[in-house]
């Protein structure tokens, strides 16, 4: 039995060992969990903290992270480093900013993995999680008024620009098919208002080195 038991421990470790070589690639994800009150993320300061935060929980350590955030004074595609970027798997989503940002990338719903590498709920799914607070246009620029004040505000008032992260949505539009601009949300910046248009508060980390 003790031999069966140590077999079955170093198995389990080796295992583990073989996980994390993997997904030490990983330098892009969709977070599994937002921060829980809206698009109040406590700034880019605090969107930052919760991507290094998952990403740590998920046994990668040694890189920084960024969100995917626009502001009223800065870009998202600034903010995430020159790539390339893959996701848990190892799949290769963009090589640098500008193919990020063209028809050229590699997000899909089957891509667009969190951290822990498991797919995101999308269109079609209950509930849908889809959509992606970004504050951006398609270009990754900042887009007026549309960033729930900086990415601090969880009520009413307010509106966050998002992006489909299974490149799905009410028509064959390229907003519907946008990763990181499709609409904004309805109803403000709450958890509530989030949830109703398809999502949960979730956003794109991006590792900067």
């Amino acid at each position: 039995m003790r031999k069966l038991l140590l077999a079955t421990a170093a198995a389990l470790i080796a295992a583990a060992g073989a996980a994390y070589s993997q997904d030490a690639k990983m330098s892009f994800f969709v977070t599994s969990v937002g921060s829980g009150k809206g698009a109040d993320l406590g700034g880019l300061k605090g969107a930052d903290a919760h991507c290094a935060s998952l990403a740590e929980a998920a046994g990668i350590t040694g890189k920084s992270w960024a969100a995917y955030l626009s502001t009223s004074d800065t870009d998202a595609r600034d903010r995430i480093g020159k790539g390339p970027w893959v996701n848990a798997k190892g799949v290769k989503i963009a090589d640098d900013v500008a193919s990020l940002h063209s028809d050229a990338n590699g997000i899909t719903k089957q891509t667009a993995l969190n951290e822990k590498g498991e797919v995101v709920n999308g269109r079609g799914d209950k509930p849908n999680r889809h959509d992606m607070l970004t504050g951006s246009k398609p270009d990754g620029t900042k887009i007026a008024d549309q960033t729930c004040g900086d990415w601090t505000m969880s009520g009413a008032e307010g509106a966050a620009m998002m992006g489909h992260h299974d490149r799905t949505g009410l028509d064959d539009s390229a907003a519907a098919k946008s990763w990181n601009s499709s609409h904004a949300s309805r109803g403000g910046c709450s958890q509530e208002a989030l949830k109703g248009t398809g999502g949960d508060g979730l956003f794109y980390c991006f590792a900067t080195n």
